[in-house]
């Protein structure tokens, strides 16, 4: 970056810090004040009383007090004499205010987005187009752009604590508020003081769907159809005609099976029903404002035929449609356009035709997913009952012949086991959808903790085991690594699978593109932040060597979550880092509830962060950029930081006050009674609390509660300190420079540390049973602090994003009430008070607002 660019880089960040105190935090304060003289039962005081709170929180925790402290004080300095169910009933009208707090705070600064970015930011498919222009690149980005995709993927993971309804309270307030009408902001506040925050039962899995499919249709249908027009618009008709699949999504509700017993064949047959109508309704709509505008005499009829027979599809279900039939159709009204009728509406049919281009019958591609082992178990039951043979005596290579060789088309009614029969079904079923959806409707089969080559070969097995022919096995195996353990084996097992003869055949004919998924989550939780994310990046490269020995294209598919400790953060910025030794043939990555309203909630946003991830992609290969590969010695020092950082980690892990401090003293069981998802908040069934149970959302979230959040860097002060103890913090120093990926791991996890706030807990310092252990945590997170500021040259976290800091701030400020309110309860829980059972219901409660304000703590 020249001087020049830095300076005007400077003044732009500079302008967007102006824009956002005056139209988010000035707007919060004023629109915040509406909340006093709102009409809650029993709640006209809360307003006034909460600074109170904030005050002895901010102040207490500095002298050393313990939250019990504070909230004692609180109520004799500040409240009339109250008995403890008063003290309780307060508390919990001061949680309802709060969570309503954070609603507001989100929907300003989410109104806020288009004025904090605009075309002509880095990333954007415009900047994109004028550096490509300027440095005579746009041949060759327009040859990427031919040939890439982004594919994000929207989970099923219960990280969504905002019910429907308050969603789509905010999806108002946000528009109230870009248009300034306080009459309308008041009566919406009013709307969402009467409106419950918490569900009494748990969503289903077809639930969970229709939440997500809410987005498809008001949100993703139009932003990203503007998006891939934009796209064409810029850089040419061909590139839609020739990669119709440059933005893709996919969809895990109803098909994820991995440690949900809830969905079933039948949950995924509705689901996938329900994506096709509902992408038929959407085109329906459209198409009735476009017969508006095509009133002319030789379209009026054709316009008028495509509407009845999606009429039909949709509400009378009397036949299909598929989408070649549909494009045909648009594409002959075109025709007629351009010849009798010059071309008036063309631009308003090709909005309609670019969308069915992409988004075809099937909205999103329904994935299927499932853990080896369940796969395993089977696989044991089919030998045994089918060709009786015990699978575990026989030689690896008579395993890998029944495997590949054998077919069969065994039925579900044959056997027992309840896993086997609706596995059978699912896999038959899955043809019928492919004949409504279209083969993009479902395509993909991914395996959970993949870590052989038999993880992957089961599930081509089962396919020839249900009646599949070789030719109609029309779907992408995907395995999913995610254990230290599971990227070391990779390498080995891709290799063994490129060379096995029946598995090089299906490849082929899937158009020689291997699909493999890397899991950010369990890889941190089982190996700490830095040796997972070095460990992933040194995998991608392995698998990309092997693949391009053996003629294969291998795509990457990233399992992420919101927040650093799960692949989170910077999510662009990452994929800019990758370096030109990784295959960089697609984007794929998989968002969760809450990062799907917070990152990806609005039409503005959404198509915002879409394009820095196509854009990502592009410049990480057109646009050279030195510092996204790495020398030997950079390499050295990588290994080494991951190698220190790991031995610290492990040592944490090992410790035998890890999982019970975590059940004891932190948020952790109460995830699964907050009715947020379908989806057990642990895989095992035992009551006892086990390491490799722990699903990665609550074991992150849990750490984020207690504003400790160790997931995101514990170790990496420990390793940075081995090299200034050795005189070489020079060095780390030159690599945060000169390393896009190691600058993006450092910032990465100044995020986490930013969102950490020890003081909340100090108190446990002087518990019997965890105080030695929270001091371990404590000094890493000190040390780490250090280390990383003396590295980077900061003065302060987060210092090159004044904007995401002022927005850290903020809504640290407004939660930690909230966060003393918690701990407040836990403490009562840890006393065995009589009225354990309210407090255990107040920190489930407080798990809504703090989780919600920190938009990316699971």
């Amino acid at each position: 970056m020249n001087e020049i660019e830095f300076k005007v880089k400077r003044m732009r960040k500079q302008q967007r810090q102006d824009v956002f105190r005056q139209i988010v935090a000035n707007k919060y304060l004023i629109y915040n004040s509406l909340f006093t003289a709102l009409p809650y039962e029993k709640m006209s005081n809360i307003g006034m009383l909460i600074p109170f709170l904030y005050k002895e929180s901010k102040e207490g925790y500095a002298q050393g007090k313990e939250p019990r402290q504070i909230i004692e004080e609180f109520f004799r300095d500040h409240t009339e004499s109250m008995d403890e169910d008063e003290q309780i009933d307060l508390m919990f009208r001061i949680i309802q205010y709060i969570e309503r707090q954070v609603v507001l705070f989100d929907s300003i600064e989410d109104a806020a987005f288009r004025s904090l970015h605009d075309e002509a930011d880095f990333g954007t498919v415009h900047h994109l187009y004028q550096v490509a222009k300027e440095n005579n690149k746009l041949d060759e980005v327009r040859e990427k752009l031919k040939n890439f995709a982004v594919r994000v993927v929207f989970t099923a993971h219960p990280t969504q604590f905002y019910s429907n309804e308050v969603q789509r309270i905010m999806h108002e307030m946000r528009d109230a508020i870009r248009k300034d009408s306080v009459s309308r902001i008041d009566l919406l506040l009013q709307q969402l003081g009467l409106t419950p925050f918490i569900t009494h039962k748990k969503p289903t899995p077809y639930d969970e769907a229709l939440s997500i499919i809410y987005y498809l249709r008001h949100i993703y249908y139009d932003s990203l159809g503007s998006l891939f027009t934009e796209v064409k618009l810029l850089f040419g008709e061909d590139i839609a005609s020739e990669n119709s699949d440059m933005i893709q999504l996919g969809f895990w509700p109803g098909g994820d099976r991995d440690g949900n017993p809830f969905v079933k064949a039948d949950t995924t047959w509705r689901v996938a029903q329900e994506l096709n109508i509902s992408i038929l309704k959407c085109y329906y709509n459209h198409l009735k404002e476009l017969r508006k505008k095509l009133t002319f005499r030789k379209v009026n009829d054709l316009v008028k035929e495509i509407s009845q027979k999606l009429y039909k599809c949709i509400f009378q279900g009397e036949t299909s449609v598929k989408q070649e039939e549909l494009l045909n159709q648009l594409k002959e009204i075109r025709k007629i356009l351009i010849k009798d009728y010059n071309s008036l509406y063309l631009n308003d049919l090709d909005e309609l035709i670019d969308r069915v281009n992409l988004f075809g019958t099937h909205f999103a591609s329904l994935d299927i997913r499932q853990d080896s082992s369940k796969h395993d178990l089977m696989i044991r039951a089919i030998f045994q009952k089918e060709f009786k043979v015990d699978y575990d005596s026989l030689e690896d290579e008579d395993k890998i012949k029944f495997l590949t060789e054998k077919s069969l088309n065994i039925q579900a009614e044959d056997y027992e086991d309840e896993i086997i029969k609706d596995t059978i079904n699912n896999i038959k079923q899955l043809k019928e959808i492919q004949a409504i959806n279209g083969e993009k409707g479902v395509h993909r089969y991914i395996i959970s903790n993949s870590e052989s080559v038999f993880d992957i070969l089961n599930v081509y097995a089962f396919f020839k085991y249900c009646g599949y022919k070789d030719e109609d096995i029309k779907f992408d195996i995907i395995p999913l690594f995610e254990t230290i353990k599971g990227f070391s084996n990779s390498e080995k097992v891709m290799n063994l699978l490129y060379n096995q003869k029946n598995y090089a055949a299906h490849l082929k004919r899937r158009n020689g593109k291997q699909t493999i998924m890397l899991g950010f989550s369990d890889g941190t939780k089982d190996g700490g932040y830095v040796r997972a994310n070095w460990g992933i990046y040194e995998t991608k490269e392995a698998l990309s060597r092997v693949a391009k020995a053996n003629g294969v294209k291998v795509v990457f598919f990233d399992g992420r979550g919101g927040p650093p400790a799960r692949g989170g953060g910077k999510t662009h910025q990452f994929y800019e880092s990758q370096g030109q030794d990784i295959a960089n043939h697609e984007i794929q990555l998989t968002i969760q509830g809450q990062t799907i309203t917070s990152v990806y909630g609005t039409k503005e946003q959404s198509y915002y962060n879409f394009e820095q991830l196509l854009t990502a992609g592009v410049n990480n290969e057109v646009f050279k950029n030195d510092k996204i590969n790495l020398n030997e010695n950079e390499r050295e020092i990588l290994n080494n930081l991951a190698q220190k950082s790991y031995q610290k980690y492990v040592e944490l892990k090992e410790n035998e006050k890890f999982v019970p401090y975590l059940e004891k003293m932190s948020t952790l069981k109460y995830y699964g009674k907050t009715n947020i998802g379908s989806r057990p908040s642990k895989r095992g069934s035992g009551n006892k609390l086990i390491f490799s149970d722990l699903r990665a959302i609550p074991f992150v979230g849990s750490w984020s509660l207690l504003k400790q959040n160790v997931p995101g860097y514990y170790g990496f002060g420990t390793a940075i300190q081995f090299y200034k103890e050795n005189g070489k913090i020079e060095e780390l120093k030159k690599l945060f420079k000169q390393s896009s990926f190691f600058k993006t791991l450092v910032e990465n996890s100044m995020m986490s540390m930013m969102k950490t706030y020890f003081p909340l807990t100090q108190y446990m310092k002087d518990d019997i049973e965890f105080g030695e252990f929270w001091e371990l945590l404590y000094n890493e997170f000190e040390l780490t602090k250090q280390m990383i500021l003396e590295v980077s040259g900061y003065k302060t976290l987060m210092e090159d994003e004044p904007v995401s800091k002022a927005s850290v701030d903020m809504r640290e400020k407004i939660v930690l009430p909230l966060l003393t309110i918690q701990q407040y309860a836990l403490q009562k829980i840890q006393e065995n008070n009589d009225k354990k059972e309210v407090y255990e219901n107040m920190v489930m409660r407080c798990l809504f607002g703090n989780i919600n304000a920190s938009r990316n703590s699971a």
